[in-house]
């Protein structure tokens, strides 16, 4: 029996992050929240990098470009991965021809 996926709220990872960080202990802050220590520890990781923000009223607002460049990011991506789709096709017909 599979279990279903829990998602969490941006303002429980965060108070868990800070709430780990006062006690010092991942496993024993991930038990009395009945989260995997694992997940613990990835919160606490994206907390580092900048991926949550210390509060909520911190939301990033993207500019123009910053937005441009994403959308611009997302169809290279696209774009590359469509590309190497067509080469794996064309060596797979290039052998069937010999």
């Amino acid at each position: 029996m599979r279990k279903e996926r829990t998602h969490y709220s941006r303002d429980f990872k965060i108070k868990a992050v800070e709430l780990s960080n006062q006690r010092g202990s991942l496993t024993d802050v991930a038990l009395e929240l009945g989260i995997s220590r694992d997940t613990l520890k990835r919160w606490k990781q994206d907390f580092k990098s900048g991926k949550f923000e210390a509060t909520s009223s911190n939301a990033k607002v993207r500019s123009k470009e910053e937005e441009e460049i994403l959308r611009l990011k997302k169809e290279l991506y696209e774009i590359k991965l469509e590309r190497d789709i067509l080469k794996k096709a064309v060596g797979i017909f290039s052998k069937s021809d010999r």
